[in-house]
């Protein structure tokens, strides 16, 4: 396959594997990684579990019914983070531009390397070898080709398309196989009698340009045929961090929401801290009963990371939209990240 060449790793069943790394005897059984409350939402499932129905976001409730014997875990994410780190380490040990997304998966640049198939095929042994975990690989001409074939076969796949290829083998697709393209569009254009990628690709654009407006129908379009030339960028900018919950029961007492968003605080701070990043707008998220959903922000003259610094901003911002209806879910943010000092912010604060 001439031209440029792209690789999308992507670890199978992640946060489960992890967690069956630890605990070998839940090894080939249903195993569910999910929060413990009546709203909680699966975040990952084993294969297994799959079998019976359990897929990621689907509230964990009805994940219990569908596998009442299945093994619920609690997520534990600072194991996860550990884990991703080990095998991001061994990805970038082998290739030069890794563009990572997510604990769990990364694309990789792989333009020309002498035998880039061999080189993915060494890195998906390494890891396997090295963490006991493993991953599925695709690679093409784009991210695009290379994201949708690494799903194709999982587990352990390891499939290469070139773009003909892949318009053949998922042509007959539903349009939702796509990146890009969500749930809502692929309902507008099921109405329009489009249902597979090859119905998309060959529709008359004018056709569907009344619906979706001429500039989306080219993105659309040029999804549907997989053309894609967006560049894989060596660092994933991460611009904000965020930390929320959702209540077990709504929360009718602004007073009972203060000490929840400073728990809050203190677990983004920490994080920050650790990983030495600072930020000058400071967010809250509120999402009431009602399912309505409300942002505040403020943006400080210097970044911060302090829980002190963050709290204090936070608490003034909720205290000032005075919830209206109960709470659902609580959520706070430090955005417009930046390396820092936070020896220069202690100071800062003791001059104050």
């Amino acid at each position: 396959m001439g031209g440029r060449c792209v690789a999308h790793l992507d670890m199978d069943a992640f946060y489960v594997s992890v967690e069956v790394r630890r605990r070998p005897e839940l090894r080939g059984l249903p195993v569910i990684v999910a929060g413990t409350g009546p709203r909680s939402v699966v975040t990952t499932a084993s294969y297994e579990a799959r079998r019976f129905g359990v897929g990621s976001a689907m509230p964990a409730a009805r994940a219990r019914r569908l596998c009442p014997d299945g093994a619920f875990l609690a997520p534990d994410f600072a194991y996860y983070r550990e884990a991703s780190r080990d095998v991001m380490k061994i990805v970038r040990a082998h290739v030069e531009t890794v563009e990572v997304v997510g604990l769990d998966e990364a694309y990789l640049e792989l333009t020309g390397l002498p035998a880039p198939h061999a080189t993915m095929r060494l890195v998906r042994a390494e890891i396997e070898q090295t963490t006991a975990l493993s991953c599925s690989v695709g690679i093409g001409p784009s991210k695009l080709v290379a994201k949708v074939a690494s799903d194709a076969e999982k587990p352990r796949g390891f499939l290469v398309l070139n773009r003909e290829q892949a318009c053949t083998r998922f042509g007959g697709s539903r349009c939702g196989l796509v990146p890009g393209i969500g749930p809502k569009t692929v309902e507008r254009l099921a109405s329009c009698g489009i249902t597979t990628l090859s119905e998309l690709a060959a529709a008359p654009p004018e056709q569907l340009a009344a619906v979706f407006g001429a500039r989306y129908v080219g993105d659309l379009q040029r999804r549907a045929r997989f053309e894609d030339d967006a560049p894989v960028s060596e660092e994933r900018k991460v611009i904000s961090e965020s930390r929320e919950v959702t209540f077990d029961r709504d929360i009718a007492d602004p007073r009972q929401l203060e000490p929840i968003l400073d728990q809050l605080v203190q677990r983004l701070c920490g994080a920050l801290t650790e990983q030495r990043r600072r930020g000058r707008t400071i967010g809250i998220k509120v999402r009431l009963d009602d399912f309505s959903t409300h942002t505040r922000a403020r943006t400080l003259p210097e970044p911060v990371s302090g829980a002190e610094r963050v709290g204090a901003v936070a608490l003034e911002l909720l205290r000032r939209f005075d919830p209206p209806r109960p709470v659902r879910l609580l959520g706070v943010r430090v955005a417009g990240l930046e390396a820092g000092d936070a020896r220069r912010e202690h100071q800062m604060t003791l001059s104050l």
